[in-house]
């Protein structure tokens, strides 16, 4: 594989050895579960459709970095991985997105790079090399009772959903792997019942979660100060991704 080492100037990966295009094999290749957790990173990149194994993938594209949004879960994030490792190349493979907070101290918006990655399944475990903290990967999304469990029982900073799938397609490839994620919600925050609505491809549905909220006035205060975090979540998250592309 031809080396390329590349930076981040804030708004776009300049190579710092040559000149690297998507034909070569040098990209930064991310793969996160839905737009909106990295729309103020990709609103002006170039978009592109590619088809893999005979599911169609939407890419975002721009200078040295290539980034997919996969969907909710493990098998949408694997499926996801192997798409863009496949047909890209990239020397390096980040997993990003929103996870939960399982220390007390960690606030929505807190970012870090997790450097052990665990999936709870199988209590797997893929050391990244680089960043600190722990992640764990866990099969649904966690309530504040299981992240207090996944806390005790791995002394995780954080839980997500596909970092660990991720984790083992780089491993399996080659790929250096990074886990670049922020806390969307704090270890007791009580999320509304969202779960339910994440379909079997991964993908988040939005009307029926939208139209089930709408008939109870109960969870109004709840969505509400979802959709504040989320925004404060996807703006962290993009600011980190551009430091820790460096």
């Amino acid at each position: 594989m031809a080396h390329c080492a590349a930076r981040w100037n804030g708004s776009k990966l300049i190579s710092t050895r040559r000149k690297c295009n998507l034909s070569d094999s040098c990209k930064i290749a991310i793969v996160a579960a839905l737009e909106r957790e990295v729309w103020p990173l990709v609103k002006d990149w170039h978009t592109i459709h590619k088809q893999h194994e005979g599911r169609a993938f939407k890419f975002f594209e721009h200078e040295n970095a290539v980034l997919v949004c996969g969907g909710i879960g493990a098998q949408a994030a694997r499926r996801a991985a192997e798409a863009i490792i496949m047909l890209y190349r990239p020397e390096l493979l980040v997993s990003a997105g929103f996870a939960g907070g399982l220390d007390p101290a960690l606030r929505t918006g807190h970012a870090l790079n997790p450097r052990l990655v665990i999936d709870a399944g199988d209590g797997s475990r893929i050391d990244s090399g680089t960043g600190e903290g722990v992640l764990v990967s866990f099969g649904a999304v966690a309530d504040s009772e299981q992240k207090a469990s996944l806390a005790r029982a791995y002394g995780a900073d954080v839980v997500d959903m596909e970092a660990a799938a991720v984790s083992r397609c780089a491993q399996a490839h080659g790929v250096q792997f990074m886990a670049c994620k922020v806390v969307s919600d704090s270890r007791d925050q009580r999320l509304p019942p969202v779960a339910r609505f994440v379909a079997s491809d991964g993908t988040f549905q939005s009307f029926r979660f939208l139209a089930h909220v709408a008939l109870r006035p109960w969870l109004w205060a709840g969505v509400g100060q979802l959709a504040r975090n989320s925004t404060i979540a996807a703006h962290s998250l993009c600011k980190q991704l551009a430091a820790s592309t460096q």
